[in-house]
């Protein structure tokens, strides 16, 4: 996992897939998109998101086998849970090849993150996050995920 503020992005230390999703979000102005799908380069693709975090205990951790996520922070705090997949974890709903998405009914050693605007996450395969969660009573968020395919990873080598 890398989290980190979209103001502050060396490009050296990541792989170029990520440094185009990353700049990719440090130019777009999200406020002019509505919330949806959008396609990228190869099988890569962009969601925009408006959501209301709901408590904890709502929401299950979940896992990409053939994705890498690039969530970033448009607007709103969201408190997010996040575990390294050992690959143990009791599963709750079996992988969903379609919509690339595993969820656990726990993990292990879960560590919160306190996400403000401007903030993003790369989340890996082996990442566990539990997404949505509130931070307060009041919080809506605006939050855009970048969808990195792993196939266009490996296009790049």
């Amino acid at each position: 996992m890398i989290f980190g503020h979209i103001s502050h992005i060396v490009a050296n230390r990541y792989p170029k897939a990520i440094v185009a999703a990353l700049n990719y979000l440090k130019q777009t102005d999200f406020d002019q998109l509505k919330s949806g799908r959008y396609p990228l380069k190869g099988k890569s693709y962009v969601q925009v998101l408006d959501l209301i975090p709901s408590p904890e205990e709502t929401h299950l951790p979940e896992v990409h086998r053939q994705y890498i996520d690039v969530q970033y922070w448009h607007s709103g705090i969201e408190r997010m849970r996040v575990a390294t997949d050992r690959g143990h974890h009791q599963v709750a709903e079996s992988y969903d090849a379609e919509r690339d998405i595993l969820f656990y009914t726990q993990v292990e050693n879960e560590q919160e993150l306190l996400c403000h605007p401007g903030n993003f996450a790369v989340f890996f395969p082996e990442d566990a996050h539990r997404s949505a969660c509130k931070e307060n009573e009041l919080s809506t968020i605006r939050k855009v995920v970048v969808k990195i395919a792993l196939d266009d990873l490996e296009e790049e080598q």
